[in-house]
């Protein structure tokens, strides 16, 4: 671990970014350029006192899901994450599997979203990122799970919970849609370990999944219409856009209601409540941002 090019490489970096880039507002009285060194502490889920001492070359280690956080909360390329891992004494994360970086173009019009529910996810549905009302509608889907759990593909087919956030008349099509889309997604990684991995727990802990995945339907979710069970406001009706990388292996989900919906009123509700009628594990955006 290199910690005096360590901590040059965050300061420049964070010098480099304005409030505005990630969200935040741009405020009064700032003397120095860039993000305040808290900001960054509170974009990447670290306290602020260990995000200091990196930056003044005499904090630990970074493990790498916190380096993965600071790429995330530092609008970093996948070229400057790579070198970040490099400067903290770790590998750069490999090329398959799901990729941790988040594209920082989807996080910027992610930053750019705060009155309807988005968020960022994998291919195969792991969420990477949540915006505060997608926490409020589904929970925390980025910190709440571990291991293969983290898939809410997997999630909606092992686990009761997760299925009950949809209508219960809307639950096999909704079965249907996901494996179609995780049948596309497969297809898109050969020989990836970790796609492959989800696959044989479906197949093992779920019949459901199993007679669904033996049908062989591909169709890649772009749009619809979804209906989310919340316990505060009731079932929220709405439109469901996907935006992808080129690689199509992460996506932007954006939720909106029709105008002069019921809806409109229960997401402004569902504003002011925020997360608080949620399960003790939800926590915020970025919680670097329903189910996607």
């Amino acid at each position: 671990m290199d910690q005096k090019e360590l901590a040059g490489f965050l300061r420049t970096r964070r010098e480099q970014l304005q409030p505005t880039d990630v969200g935040l507002q741009l405020g009064a009285r700032r003397r120095t350029p860039g993000l305040r060194r808290h900001e960054v502490a509170d974009l990447a889920g670290m306290s602020p006192d260990y995000y200091i001492r990196l930056e003044q070359a005499r904090g630990p280690q970074p493990s790498p899901q916190m380096l993965t956080a600071l790429s995330r909360a530092l609008r970093l390329t996948t070229d400057e994450r790579d070198h970040l891992y490099r400067l903290a004494g770790h590998h750069a994360p490999p090329n398959l599997g799901v990729d941790e970086h988040v594209s920082p173009g989807l996080l910027r019009l992610l930053d750019a979203l705060t009155a309807i529910p988005a968020q960022i996810g994998s291919d195969l549905g792991i969420t990477l990122a949540q915006n505060r009302l997608a926490v409020a509608l589904v929970g925390d889907q980025v910190s709440a799970f571990t291991g293969i759990a983290r898939s809410h593909i997997y999630r909606f087919f092992t686990d009761p919970t997760a299925r009950a956030q949809y209508p219960a008349e809307d639950q096999e099509e909704q079965a249907r849609i996901l494996v179609a889309d995780l049948r596309a997604a497969i297809a898109l990684r050969p020989g990836d370990p970790e796609a492959a991995k989800i696959i044989r727990a479906l197949q093992t802990t779920s019949d459901e999944f199993t007679t669904l995945w033996q049908r062989h339907d591909v169709a890649v979710r772009r749009s619809d219409r979804k209906r989310i069970v919340h316990p505060s406001v009731g079932i929220i009706e709405l439109d469901c856009e996907v935006l992808g990388t080129p690689r199509q292996d992460q996506r932007l989900v954006i939720l909106t209601p029709r105008p002069g919906s019921e809806a409109v009123s229960q997401l402004q509700l569902l504003s002011v409540i925020g997360t608080q009628d949620l399960a003790p594990t939800a926590r915020h955006h970025r919680h670097g941002q329903a189910d996607s």
